[in-house]
């Protein structure tokens, strides 16, 4: 017995003296991840597209309303001469009635006047007036809106009192025309007025009739120095107005400092 307890104490004692081993601890190596952020160059922006009203014009503008009566006073002139409807008056309409080509009934139905339905059996459009989304009628091109204009006038017994009148009588033309109820507009009268009187459009009636008191500065007329100053209209090339002058393109190109063909409307050329 007591063999057996010396041997467990002496075993003992060999556990404790022999060399201590200290906890190790061992740290977890954290790799810190480094988050590098490349910069790309950012694209340009695109420029925005400047709206049509806001944008820079590519040439001096000439005044709508001055176009508007270039373009289309030839065709007022024959419209007189076929129903006796002063061109002043056409003219002073279609620009009134038309914004001078700019409204929308001028532009998506070539309507230059305004002239609504009444039992229309041609292409319609549908546009805010008097009430809202009213029938107007719709044409091909504007030179169908001048001829029904005339034909408007003259087929409708309302107007007839207004062939009694002179037709270089404007002044009783625009006033005939608001009594016989073609406009609303109790001004509709003044304004036709003003315009024709603004823009000296009796002086295409005076061209109709032959009046000798006219002093025109439209479409043609001549110089102090006896050449002839024409005003582009819609249409108009320099081989048609060499034809019309009888002249050559080349000379009216020397005459004006022309180096192409390209005409714009509202051009001043110089023609001998």
């Amino acid at each position: 017995m007591n063999r057996y307890l010396i041997l467990f104490f002496l075993g003992m004692f060999i556990v404790s003296c022999g060399p201590k081993k200290g906890v190790v601890t061992k740290k977890k190596n954290r790799k810190t991840e480094r988050v590098i952020t490349v910069e790309t160059p950012s694209q340009p922006r695109p420029k925005p597209t400047p709206h049509p009203e806001t944008a820079p014009p590519t040439s001096t503008p000439i005044n709508s309303t001055e176009a508007y009566i270039n373009a289309f006073s030839d065709i007022a002139m024959i419209e007189m001469r076929k129903y006796k409807i002063p061109a002043s008056i056409t003219l002073a309409q279609g620009i009134l009635e038309s914004g001078a080509g700019r409204g929308r009934l001028a532009v998506e139905a070539n309507n230059h006047f305004g002239i609504k339905c009444h039992g229309w059996t041609g292409a319609k459009i549908y546009h805010d007036d008097d009430a809202a989304q009213e029938c107007f009628r719709k044409y091909d091109q504007a030179l169908s809106s001048f001829e029904d204009h005339s034909i408007f006038l003259t087929g409708r017994s309302r107007y007839a009192d207004l062939f009694t009148l002179k037709q270089d009588d404007y002044k009783g033309w625009a006033r005939g025309l608001r009594k016989a109820g073609y406009a609303t507009d109790r001004k509709y009268p003044e304004k036709l007025i003003s315009l024709i009187e603004r823009y000296r459009l009796y002086e295409y009636d005076d061209m109709v009739l032959g009046n000798k008191a006219r002093t025109s500065t439209e479409v043609t007329n001549r110089a102090d120095n006896d050449s002839i100053i024409h005003t582009v209209k819609a249409g108009d090339t320099l081989y048609s107005l060499s034809k019309k002058y009888n002249t050559t393109v080349k000379t009216i190109q020397q005459l004006n400092g022309l180096t192409s063909t390209s005409l714009s409307v509202g051009q001043a050329l110089k023609i001998q």
